[in-house]
């Protein structure tokens, strides 16, 4: 039995050995870049010193570990990073909270983006950055680089479901949010859009009991919450910041909106989100 235990120990070591090293970067991945310095490898316990202490976004979005390399090419400059999040969702959470809203996406991965120094994406639980030195446009190489590390990095390339949930006409922005969603340190995780009239949220609890009592705590948030027929338990309320809001729970999800203008109604909005909810 001891022998069995050692051999699964092993085996399970080895297959996560293969794993690490399969979503490490080499600068072989692309012709005639050479590797510059050690290999980097950075975990919760020391990105701080990476990151020159900006590592709080990475581990806002549940960051495991990274592995990273540099590569050159004449006066060039290619610093390769790919960063392990955890799950699709966190690391599709991070690429947006880093993408420039001002540039277009490119695709690779479940969405990235290429700017003239810069290459992110994600792809499944990965998270992949490329910084390039000197000042220039890089784009071309950084194009042949996003099908390098595309062929290279494991996961789906379809973007979290939930995005699709969230009505996409007149929509101006959509992220996860990590902690706070719409500022309420209650609703601790969840996706969030932005539109010109109001925001709509989804918020993930761990279970539908968890759900039940965010709801409670939101009803004693909002001391004028009145009832409204809508999924397992909803209500709306007004705030002097968020406007005329709408909280819906289905199972684990608590989802709703929070309208600034007149004319649109979140009880009705929120009915037709959580028709969405899977």
């Amino acid at each position: 039995m001891l022998k069995l235990l050692t051999g699964l120990g092993l085996i399970t070591f080895a297959m996560a050995a293969a794993e690490a090293q399969a979503v490490a970067p080499s600068c072989s991945l692309a012709p005639g870049w050479t590797q510059d310095g050690q290999s980097r490898y950075y975990t919760t316990e020391n990105l701080y010193e990476y990151m020159d202490g900006n590592s709080e976004g990475y581990f806002s979005y549940n960051f495991q570990n990274m592995h990273g390399v540099t590569c050159k090419q004449g006066e060039t400059t290619f610093v390769i990073d790919i960063s392990d999040m955890g799950t699709d969702d966190n690391a599709f959470g991070w690429f947006s909270a880093t993408r420039d809203l001002r540039s277009p996406a490119y695709a690779v991965g479940m969405g990235g983006q290429i700017v003239p120094r810069r290459l992110i994406f994600a792809k499944g639980k990965y998270y992949v950055e490329i910084a390039a030195n000197p000042e220039g446009d890089f784009t071309v190489a950084l194009k042949q680089w996003a099908a390098a590390l595309d062929k290279l990095v494991p996961g789906s390339t379809s973007p979290p479901a939930a995005l699709a949930w969230f009505p996409a006409e007149r929509q101006q922005t959509l992220k996860l949010a990590p902690e706070s969603v719409l500022g309420l340190r209650i609703l601790k995780r969840g996706y969030v859009a932005q539109y010109d009239y109001g925001k709509a949220f989804v918020v993930m609890e761990d279970t539908p009991d968890s759900a039940a009592a965010v709801m409670v705590s939101l009803r004693k948030r909002f001391e004028s919450a009145t009832p409204v027929k809508l999924g397992e338990d909803a209500f709306q309320s007004t705030d002097k910041y968020l406007g005329r809001l709408c909280f819906v729970r289905t199972g684990r999800y608590i989802a709703g909106y929070g309208i600034t203008a007149e004319g649109l109604d979140p009880v009705a909005l929120s009915a037709a989100l959580v028709k969405k909810i899977q």
